[in-house]
């Protein structure tokens, strides 16, 4: 098979089978697989190659002793298919906000399928289609870049607008809780509160407290106040203790009951069972 091969390459090429002799030179044709064919050298009469200053050669805007018609260094044959499966398979290069990005979310995938224990660094680099250097620049340890990724993914309550009505806004802001709850970055953190040791929960206890549940309260508060400007919600309805029951309920029906009860339907039950009859005018 491999005479043949070579035999039909030979073929195409207008040259001898590779190991035959030529019938002009008297030597061995053979050239190495996937290269060029080298160009001709010419000759003098007693058989050597042409310099440069000697012969018919001599003069004809060439440096004297320079070796004429010498054979050139082998090229190899572009391939196209190669150079193609090159461009296919080589990572994408991001950079910035794009980057930063595609780590999140290896991040919280590997906190959902392997909990924050498995979690490691060159794992997410690895998922992110990048190098574990440019996870370090950016964070020190894997808690940091966890908590970075969860901040960025979870809904910030201080994007409720005022809607003009007390429920409408509370309304907004808890179903924006409940779909963060049930959505993969409900579950990461589900994950991650269920196995980090003592030291490392205060860590993101407080990290809880600072961006969920002080913001939530905050956010809530304003909503009451308004609704109570407006004549929607009862004069000292607004209270830091009323606003502190939604995110309890909250926590609570995700950490003891579980997530099958945040359903659709779940955050206008919440409000009109439990917060309507203690804040309505």
């Amino acid at each position: 098979m491999e005479r043949l091969v070579r035999r039909l390459v030979a073929d195409r090429s207008g040259r001898s089978p590779a190991g035959s002799v030529g019938p002009a030179s008297g030597e061995a044709a053979v050239r190495p697989a996937g290269t060029r064919p080298a160009a001709a050298r010419p000759v003098e009469a007693g058989g050597g190659p042409v310099v440069a200053g000697s012969g018919a050669g001599a003069g004809v805007g060439v440096e004297p002793g320079a070796r004429v018609g010498a054979e050139p260094a082998v090229e190899p044959v572009f391939c196209p298919v190669r150079a193609a499966r090159q461009v296919l398979t080589r990572p994408a290069r991001r950079r910035g906000k794009e980057l930063e990005n595609a780590i999140f979310e290896a991040a919280l995938d590997q906190l959902t399928s392997g909990g924050y224990a498995r979690l490691t660094m060159e794992g997410v680099a690895s998922a992110a289609r990048t190098g574990k250097a440019a996870l370090y620049r950016r964070w020190a340890s894997k808690d940091e870049l966890v908590i970075d990724a969860l901040d960025a993914t979870l809904p910030r309550p201080s994007d409720t607008p005022d809607l003009g009505s007390a429920r409408d806004e509370l309304l907004q802001l808890v179903e924006g809780f409940t779909q963060a709850m049930t959505s993969r970055v409900g579950s990461a953190l589900n994950a991650l509160m269920g196995e980090i040791d003592h030291e490392r929960a205060e860590v993101f206890k407080a990290f809880i407290t600072d961006r969920v549940i002080e913001p939530t309260a905050r956010t809530i508060l304003e909503i009451l106040r308004r609704g109570a400007e407006r004549g929607d919600v009862r004069p000292g309805a607004a209270t830091p203790l009323v606003a502190d029951v939604i995110p309890a309920v909250l926590l609570y029906q995700v950490k003891i009951r579980g997530l099958e009860g945040v359903g659709p339907g779940f955050a206008g039950r919440l409000l009109d069972e439990v917060l309507e009859p203690m804040i309505r005018a």
